[in-house]
């Protein structure tokens, strides 16, 4: 098993306070199958640690941010968080989303995936559809010309009886497919979206920037939309999120090819916000006039969707202070306390006598760590691997040697020592600053 991981600079790269990148390059590994490999950390991996682990001081982070954004009045917010029932236009999700459910629960039974509320399974059968239709996007009029019913229901039959299906043999074509996404989307017993979140987009969609008396002017606040957007989807259910991502990302692409396939986001959003965020069983004179926001938040979503996935820095920071510092901060005006003059602990200071810069830290950190390894390893009994490893280091004319320390006294037994892939783990984990070392110069470290 690998004691340390190699990770280079990339999109999804892990972002640290300060801006900077973590670039993992010092290798110990005890798995030489495993060296060579690149391993990415994902950023978000204690946020998502933490809605697993905490769901209840995940959502009062996420949701606190929520309120700092967008205003909700008391009944809208616990509408938000499921504390009561939605309440929506042309009293949708009452009587008749009772229903819906109650049909959804039976087909469920049954193992359908078209009508059914919204699991992985389902999403591994339509992601079938969604990868066909990734590698067919110049379609002319894609998700706007129907297509054939007939192949459409034998498709739909397929999908529900749960077996793997070869959309390349030929069988169905481009507009079959798109129009069975569609319609997949529309027999779930609510939007994609869910009805909580319906009043939450709607105020969304009402950020607008601040003139410079602080009025709102008529300028959407993009920004600020797209952070709203991130913190919301953080607290979607997780396959109504999974799937999300899928579909914005196959629509994003669909409108990056317009110039063959004659869609727009706004085209696209036109045919998707009935799916994706109005709620069920509602009309045209139900929304009345928030279509307009609703199919202007759609097309949104679309073309900034590769932004909107991604927890904001602030989350991420107290997600993993949370674990790895002491204290937990439960919103961005926190961190921005941390990080106002004088404080050093979130964002690179100007450097001077008296306030180093990021990398400086950074640089004494590293240094430190190098000789309190290096110490570990002098202090190892006596092997040809210890040789070994101090052969590593002297290599390197930029590794340092510890400083003086008392010989240990000839009647004292050494301390068993910890491996030294165990220790490179430790302190990857206990420290921001992570080693950067060519990989080749990696050795198996464990006793």
């Amino acid at each position: 098993m690998a004691a340390g991981v190699r990770s280079r600079r990339s999109e999804g790269a892990a972002e640290w306070p300060g801006g900077s990148d973590a670039i993992c390059r010092f290798v110990i590994c005890n798995d030489s199958s495993l060296r060579g490999q690149t391993v990415i950390f994902n950023p978000d991996f204690f946020v998502e640690k933490l809605r697993h682990e905490k769901p209840e001081v995940f959502t009062e982070l996420v949701v606190s941010n929520i309120t700092r954004l967008i205003d909700l009045p008391g009944a809208e917010l616990a509408q938000l968080l499921g504390e009561e029932d939605p309440n929506l236009p042309g009293g949708a999700g009452t009587a008749s989303g009772f229903f819906r459910s109650l049909m959804s629960l039976k087909r469920k039974d049954k193992a359908v995936v078209f009508g059914s509320p919204l699991t992985e399974e389902g999403i591994a059968q339509v992601s079938q559809l969604i990868e066909y239709l990734h590698k067919h996007l110049r379609t002319e009029g894609l998700f706007r010309v129907p297509g054939n019913s007939i192949r459409q229901q034998i498709l739909k039959d397929a999908l529900n009886s749960g077996v793997d299906i070869d959309l390349e043999a030929g069988e169905f074509h481009s507009n079959d497919v798109a129009s069975l996404l569609k319609m997949f989307l529309g027999e779930l017993p609510e939007p994609l979206l869910t009805h909580k979140h319906f009043h939450a987009h709607l105020k969304i969609a009402d950020l607008m920037q601040l003139d410079a008396k602080g009025n709102k002017s008529r300028t959407p606040d993009k920004e600020r939309q797209i952070e709203a957007l991130q913190l919301l989807f953080l607290i979607l259910p997780p396959p109504n999120r999974n799937l999300l991502k899928l579909l914005l990302d196959l629509l994003y692409q669909t409108a990056k090819k317009q110039d063959k396939n004659k869609m727009s986001a706004h085209n696209l959003a036109l045919m998707f916000a009935p799916h994706i965020l109005w709620p069920r069983s509602v009309t045209a004179n139900d929304l009345q006039e928030n279509i307009a926001k609703l199919n202007n938040g759609v097309s949104f979503m679309i073309k900034h969707s590769q932004k909107l996935f991604k927890a904001p820095a602030y989350v991420r920071e107290c997600a993993r202070l949370h674990y790895l510092g002491s204290r937990v901060h439960a919103s961005k005006d926190d961190l921005d306390l941390l990080t106002s003059p004088g404080s050093k602990e979130l964002q690179p200071q100007k450097q001077s006598r008296l306030a180093p810069s990021h990398q400086d830290e950074t640089q004494q950190h590293t240094e430190a760590a190098l000789q309190e390894l290096f110490r570990h390893v002098h202090n190892m009994p006596d092997s040809a691997k210890k040789k070994k490893l101090i052969r590593q280091f002297h290599k390197h004319p930029g590794t340092l040697t510890p400083g003086p320390s008392a010989p240990t006294p000839q009647g004292q037994r050494r301390t068993r020592s910890r491996s030294v892939s165990g220790l490179i783990k430790w302190k990857m984990m206990g420290n921001p600053v992570i080693l950067e070392r060519k990989s080749r110069d990696a050795t198996p470290g464990s006793q």
